[in-house]
């Protein structure tokens, strides 16, 4: 369906020439025109109507499409990579290389990947502060505990800012199920792995309101109208979430100890400490005396050092006062 008056990038990528920052770079160095003039100004808006060509070929805008595919492990969610032997696009119809991936699925990870053409509704589908459910199956190589859930949900410094897990439910000794509203590369792994584990499988299992049922395993198809709804109504209901402040880092990553001895928090304020017990209180008191008569006070430090001037043989030098 095409819209009027759009940016020159936004259209390009509709058209499936490549993302809105390839097809940016396509801008920049002039190989756009609209209308028989070269465009260099990203900010130019197109109509339905105008005549754009990239290298001399008209181009035009595409209709929406989206997709639904179950990724194997193995396939690397991309569209050309010289070091992958397979991508992605290699399980789909040829009509459907001008789509892009709405958040990535790494190579050893599988499951649910959504494919479109609609860069505001990706964009909207992905943005962390929408708080859009994506929820995996995690198998570990060693038993999960409550105090690594914990520690999880807390977060771990990475990337400039703090990952977080929304929240962790034990499935088997083995096996968990983890909601995230993040998007940070290998996230899940990292996270994991900062704690002593290691991922041995990785399942997207649902984006928001679409589980991935009765897609078997490297198959696709196209999204249904109602899922479509569902997954839009979402996106424009849900309110912008407060994401966490920087400061509230986990102190495993930055200590580096297990969960299982990780240290106690220390108190933040004076009205959070604890109350000294008595004993603790007459050790202050003692310290408190020391300092004004005791062991502790100048005066004292200050004879014990004419004491030793004197064993020494040092004569104690006075001043004559002049009248």
């Amino acid at each position: 369906m095409n819209h009027p008056d759009i940016r020159i990038n936004r259209f390009l990528a509709s058209a499936g020439l490549g993302s809105r920052r390839s097809c940016e770079e396509d801008i920049l160095e002039g190989r756009v025109s609209i209308n028989g003039s070269v465009c260099r100004n990203l900010a130019t808006r197109v109509m339905p109507e105008d005549d754009v060509r990239v290298k001399g070929r008209q181009v035009h805008q595409s209709s929406h499409r989206y997709i639904l595919l179950h990724k194997p492990s193995g396939y690397v969610s991309t569209r050309s990579d010289r070091f992958a032997a397979r991508t992605i696009f290699d399980l789909l119809p040829s009509d459907a290389s001008h789509l892009f991936h709405v958040g990535r699925l790494d190579k050893d990870s599988e499951g649910l990947l959504l494919l479109t053409n609609d860069g505001l509704f990706a964009q909207n589908l992905l943005h962390p502060s929408r708080g859009i459910d994506k929820e995996y199956e995690v198998t570990l190589d060693q038993p999960f505990t409550p105090k690594v859930a914990a520690a999880l949900k807390k977060g771990i410094w990475m990337e400039g800012s703090v990952a977080r897990i929304e929240s962790v439910k034990q499935l088997s000794p083995y096996r968990i199920k983890l909601v995230l509203h993040q998007g940070l590369k290998r996230q899940i792994r990292v996270m994991l792995g900062t704690l002593g584990f290691k991922v041995k499988r990785l399942i997207r299992i649902r984006l928001g309101p679409i589980k991935l049922h009765g897609i078997a395993l490297g198959r696709y198809r196209d999204l249904k109208k109602e899922e479509l709804e569902a997954l839009r109504q979402v996106t424009s209901t849900s309110a912008p979430k407060k994401l966490h402040p920087k400061k509230a880092i986990s102190r495993i990553q930055r200590t580096g100890k297990s969960p299982d001895r990780m240290p106690k928090a220390a108190p933040k304020g004076r009205s959070e400490r604890t109350p000294a017990s008595p004993r603790k209180k007459e050790k202050l008191a003692t310290k408190e005396r020391k300092k004004t008569t005791g062991r502790g006070s100048a005066s004292a430090h200050a004879a014990g050092r004419l004491a030793k001037g004197r064993a020494r043989g040092h004569k104690r030098v006075t001043t004559k006062k002049r009248f």
